[in-house]
């Protein structure tokens, strides 16, 4: 018979479900630390109990490597769907810690989160991004594109509007290109790193080949090879498919030169002298160029409301939101009665957000897919054909929500749309969506038995970027549009 035992520190044990140790398994107690008082061996083993001891020790040992093996095999398990973040735990896709940006290009994407990691800002990141998306994408944005951007500021509180001037004709139907002044211009004031890093791996794509994607080979397919050969075609002159690699080397040596650009200037005349020689002209009059605005401002109960003003559509979409959030105001509808355009804006836009609330949104537009279809042949510039009276910017209307002090939900949302003749009433309806809430949201669709998404009614895209709980959020519609890339 064992003595008697003194006071100790009992164990529960923790019983791990597992279908092969359930019939093996019970509660048991069991003394795991001795009475210091009892009397022991040199080594600390009590005396006349060494086998006992040394049994349930290792008997103790193996359910800790059961235990633990067990675990291990649920962290992997569940980790396979989402990859770990810095500090050890992770998030559902689109969920960051730091920073994240959202293209339609995988490619640029990538590249923007890259320049978060390397210590950039969100206007880095955006700026990065919207030249990538210059090379990779010639049929929706470019060089020879217009910019409209809506930058806000978390340190500061303020929104700044990117505009990209009055559209002005270089020749006849052709639209004077903007892209590289209104870039650099957001740069010098907005961003970190140098402007030169930014330009480094678009320039690299259109020297050393990028990967022709589904919305490129798409947007081929459906277009006049007429002007865009040998660029995006292969030597029997059909166009390029889903795979095919494309260089651009005029491309390259321009953004080469303006990434040399100490003023937003030099950054357009490293592009305009060589389009002059190529058109035989002696170069674009000097005429009102790109600015930075400070945002229209529309203070609704839930925070504040910043958007871009006038040519763009921001000031009737602020119109629209107020109207609908009047106590018994319409609730806009962006499947009814859509305008019958003849051709959809050619647009792109994406969209960066950090977990402090800053946030950058961007669109561009070719006012058509591939724009006017004439390709410089010394710049590898697809012009655009935004001349004066060009109504793309009656649709460009980038929005953010500042949230209240009372908002503990949504410390910054971010919208923008791309594609769409109706955007500012698919705008107006997903933020009145998202102001809505999940459960409203969850009525409403079982009411009118669709979840459809606003964005497929004007057959674009839309982007919505957060800062909520200390990380940053971001999604697109439709599903699949667009690749999120964040740490």
């Amino acid at each position: 018979m064992e003595p008697t035992a003194g006071p100790a520190v009992l164990y529960q044990k923790l019983l791990l479900w597992d279908p092969s140790l359930e019939s093996e398994e019970e509660e048991t107690s069991e003394l795991v630390v001795p009475d210091p008082w009892r009397p022991q061996d040199s080594l600390g083993i009590e005396a006349g109990r060494l086998p006992g001891a040394w049994a349930r020790l290792l008997a103790a040992l193996l359910l800790l490597a059961v235990g633990c093996s067990l675990a291990v095999r649920q962290l992997r398990a569940s980790s396979s769907s989402a990859a770990p973040a810095p500090n050890g735990h992770s998030h559902h896709p689109g969920v960051y810690h730091h920073g994240a940006v959202v293209s339609p290009a995988a490619t640029c994407s990538h590249l923007g989160r890259e320049l978060l990691v390397a210590g950039g800002n969100v206007v880095d990141a955006g700026v990065g991004a919207a030249l990538c998306l210059a090379v990779v994408h010639p049929h929706a944005t470019g060089l020879g594109a217009m910019f409209w951007g809506l930058f806000h500021n978390s340190t500061t509180g303020s929104s700044t509007a990117l505009m990209p001037g009055p559209a002005r004709a270089l020749a006849p139907g052709l639209g004077l290109p903007s892209a590289l002044p209104a870039l650099h211009l957001l740069h010098t004031h907005f961003g970190r790193l140098p402007w030169p890093r930014l330009l480094v791996g678009p320039t690299t794509l259109a020297k050393d080949g990028f990967l022709v994607d589904t919305a490129l080979a798409r947007a081929l397919a459906t277009q006049s090879t007429d002007g865009l050969c040998p660029l995006l075609c292969h030597t029997d002159g059909t166009p390029l498919g889903p795979g095919a690699r494309a260089t651009n080397p005029k491309l390259a040596a321009v953004l080469e030169k303006a990434a040399l650009a100490p003023t937003p200037d030099l950054a357009g005349d490293a592009l305009l002298s060589l389009l002059a020689r190529d058109l035989g002209l002696e170069g674009p009059s000097p005429g009102p160029g790109p600015t930075l605005e400070p945002a229209l401002q529309l203070p609704v109960p839930q925070g504040i409301l910043f958007t871009t003003p006038s040519p763009s559509a921001g000031p009737e979409l602020l119109a629209m939101v107020e109207a609908a959030l009047h106590p018994g105001g319409p609730s806009p509808d962006p499947c009814s009665i859509l305008p019958q355009a003849p051709v959809t804006p050619g647009s792109g836009v994406l969209a960066t957000v950090d977990s402090s609330g800053s946030v950058l949104l961007l669109t561009s537009s070719l006012n058509s897919s591939f724009g006017s279809g004439h390709l410089s042949p010394s710049t590898g510039v697809l012009l655009s054909n935004l001349v004066a009276k060009s109504t793309s910017s009656g649709w460009a209307c980038p929005l953010i929500l500042r949230g209240g002090s009372d908002d503990t939900e949504t410390d910054v949302l971010g919208l923008v749309a791309s594609g769409s003749p109706v955007v500012a009433r698919v705008m107006t309806r997903a933020l009145l969506s998202h102001l809505a809430g999940p459960q409203a949201q969850a009525q409403q669709q079982q009411r009118q038995g669709t979840t459809q998404s606003p964005s497929l009614c004007g057959q674009g895209t839309l982007l919505q970027v957060a800062s909520r709980s200390e990380h940053a959020h971001v999604s697109g519609v439709p599903i699949g549009c667009c690749t999120f890339q964040g740490f």
